[in-house]
């Protein structure tokens, strides 16, 4: 029960605060001749509109199917891509038509002229109002030009190590027989004529 009261109390006191505001995010109703205003998610004045169309004379019968508007971007935001709708109502206060608008790079206190295809108003209207969907601003994470482009990553390849051999290096001895001369190299064998005979000599390391 306590638990009740207390969520009770919480949708009281939040409540009229919610409705608040709602109010304040509408976009107020004025008439032909008045400037409109679209406001963007935080409430704040984005856009403004005024009709250039002067003859609004619509019946379900003979619709008028589009309206020129004058757009002008009133925010301290360079808007690339703007869209919303632009409706109208009657004298008591009844939607009689709709149409969208859009448009491309619109920049701050620039103003923009446009169209809202697709209306199909089916009265004399006495009031309008515009309402902003989509307020696309400039993207921050463009490329900077007054910025030097950071050299590329260098890779270091290390060469890879001479091989170490294990084996000695060969050691050269000359064998004198008899005043000839004959190299001969550690474990490496050497032919020599004697006689009638040859003779394979091998000079080896001790133990």
């Amino acid at each position: 029960m306590a638990r009740l009261i207390t969520f009770l109390l919480i949708v009281l006191v939040a409540g009229p605060g919610s409705a608040k505001a709602q109010q304040a995010l509408e976009e107020p109703h004025v008439a032909l001749n008045d400037v409109a205003t679209a406001k963007d998610a935080h409430g704040v004045p984005a856009l403004e509109a005024r009709l250039q169309t002067t003859v609004l004379n619509g019946s379900d019968d003979s619709p008028v199917i589009n309206t020129k508007v004058i757009i002008k971007n009133v925010s301290s935001n360079f808007y690339n891509y703007v869209t919303g709708w632009a409706t109208f109502y009657d004298a008591q206060g009844v939607r009689c038509g709709e149409g969208a608008f859009k448009l491309d790079a619109l920049a701050v206190n620039e103003s923009a002229a446009t169209d809202t295809p697709g209306l199909r108003l089916r009265c004399s209207p006495a009031t309008w109002r515009i309402i902003a969907t989509n307020l696309l601003t400039r993207s921050v994470d463009t490329a900077k030009p007054g910025e030097p482009t950071p050299p590329p990553e260098l890779s270091v390849v290390s060469s890879p190590a001479e091989p170490t051999s294990t084996q000695p290096r060969p050691v050269n001895f000359i064998i004198n027989i008899d005043g000839e001369e004959h190299p001969i190299q550690l474990n490496n064998p050497i032919t020599l004529q004697m006689g009638n005979r040859e003779r394979k000599i091998v000079l080896r390391s001790a133990p």
